[in-house]
């Protein structure tokens, strides 16, 4: 297989007690959303297994960030570690795996470099974790991932064990993102390790070439695949845990062929607390599909947030640091690159487009961020009390709209803390952010696009 750019999954986390009992339902998109909105049906997410607190909790880190080595089935291995910069030995942290594909390193997986340096760092997802998650990047044996009588599987286990040792785990909350072989080695973890692993993330793998011990146990799956990359594969990976999970059987929508879009679909009738999402795009074997255009984007790519997404739903039982101190009445929220207020427009029909406008007192401009659950909040207009929506359309610049509040993720919005009260509004349904475009026209449409460091997609909230 030639080598490829590479894609993770890494998350963020964040819980101090010691018991779980979380329940977040995801819906479907809105009646009449575009074709990337979920399918119909409801899936229950619930914590799986005891919380228990790892041996490195409560102490000074005894690793830190950068490379490490250890003996593993007589061999010597490595692995690159991201500690959070703001680490607090109190808390247990999310642990996220992102494998290599063939023919590249831990290095390119840690740095992103093969894509767009640092934004593309994990996959994506270190940027969204915000300092909330530690980040493991395993390096192959000749770079690859064969998985000869389970040793790579066994090099997964002697790094969970050296690694929460050292550093506090919340042990429900285990992660594995890879992409073509890196995918088939966390399509490997969860055949081999559905019971140490909480979820996984499998993008293009070409099938079981690290195999698949065991793989008859329930584990949360998010698959993503192009529709040029022998995409029969990637639906037959799917489809076992689409029966291990108990869900409902279908034939998920795909892109048309040109149409430079991705579909998702969120299963219907699985498991409680093991969803299957499948996300499908126009494109080939590559890892940062982006819609609108061919090839890999780091900035633009969906994939990072609807992973994010599919993660974070089972969350730990306290938000990430510095997720708190949220306003609980009304509030303004001010875009940092424009300094318009997020502004209703008033008394306006459903599906009416939000816009920016210059603070004024005026109520078109005030919002509730109300809990909505499973670290979601719904953003309530004082003027119409009509709620922030996607619309189920995740596409890079589409338009946020609002409507009655009917409970579906595409109303349900997560902050990404990045501090100095300054947040990123990701959407649940489609891992889309509000954003202003950098337009400081009086008026103009506030957008939705893939999340990234930009301060078009910083927002500040401040209570009035």
């Amino acid at each position: 297989m030639p080598r490829r750019r590479g894609f993770l999954a890494p998350l963020a986390l964040g819980a101090t007690a010691l018991a779980l009992t979380m329940v977040a339902t995801t819906l479907a998109g809105n009646p009449g959303t575009a074709g990337t909105a979920a399918q119909a049906g409801t899936v229950a997410v619930a914590d799986v297994g005891t919380l228990a607190a790892t041996a490195g909790c409560g102490r000074a880190p005894g690793l830190g960030s950068g490379t490490h080595t250890i003996q593993s089935g007589g061999k010597s291995r490595s692995y690159i570690l991201r500690v959070p910069d703001n680490y607090q030995q109190n808390n247990p942290y999310r642990l996220i795996f992102g494998f290599h594909w063939w023919g590249g390193t831990a290095t390119d997986v840690a740095t992103g470099q093969t894509v767009q340096r640092d934004v593309w760092s994990y996959y994506g997802l270190q940027r969204l974790a915000n300092n909330s998650a530690i980040f493991v990047a395993p390096q192959g044996i000749s770079n690859g991932w064969a998985n000869a009588g389970g040793e790579d599987v066994t090099f997964v286990d002697d790094m969970i064990r050296q690694i929460e040792q050292a550093l506090c785990v919340e042990t429900t909350q285990r992660f594995a993102v890879g992409f073509s072989y890196g995918g088939a080695m966390s399509y490997a973890l969860a055949c081999a390790r559905p019971t140490v692993f909480r979820a996984v993330a499998v993008y293009g793998a070409p099938r079981e070439l690290s195999g698949c011990s065991g793989g008859t146990q329930p584990i949360a799956y998010f698959g993503a695949h192009g529709i040029s990359d022998n995409i029969a594969t990637g639906r037959a990976l799917r489809d076992r845990f689409v029966r291990n999970n108990g869900c409902t059987a279908q034939n998920p929508p795909e892109p048309a062929q040109g149409s430079l879009t991705h579909r998702t679909t969120t299963y219907s009738g699985c498991r409680s607390g093991y969803p299957v999402t499948w996300a499908a795009f126009d494109g080939g074997h590559i890892a940062a599909p982006q819609d609108g255009a061919p090839g890999d984007s780091g900035s633009r790519t969906w994939l990072p947030g609807e992973t994010w997404n599919f993660f974070t739903q089972f969350g730990g039982s306290t938000p990430p640091p510095g997720n708190g101190g949220i306003p609980t009445g009304w509030a303004r929220i001010t875009n940092v690159a424009t300094g318009l207020g997020l502004d209703s427009g008033g008394t306006v029909p459903t599906q009416s487009m939000l816009k920016q406008w210059t603070y004024n007192g005026n109520t078109n401009l005030h919002w509730q961020l109300v809990d909505s659950g499973g670290g979601f909040y719904r953003l309530v207009n004082r003027t119409n009390g009509m709620v922030a929506d996607s619309w189920g359309d995740a596409s890079n610049g589409a338009t946020a709209v609002q409507a009655p509040w009917n409970g579906h993720v595409n109303q349900q919005w997560r902050l990404n803390s990045l501090g100095n009260d300054r947040y990123q509004i990701i959407n649940r349904g489609t891992g889309t952010a509000l954003d202003s475009g950098g337009d400081s026209t009086v008026g103009s449409r506030v957008k939705l696009w893939a999340p990234d460091g930009s301060a078009n997609l910083q927002w500040s909230i401040a209570a009035i």
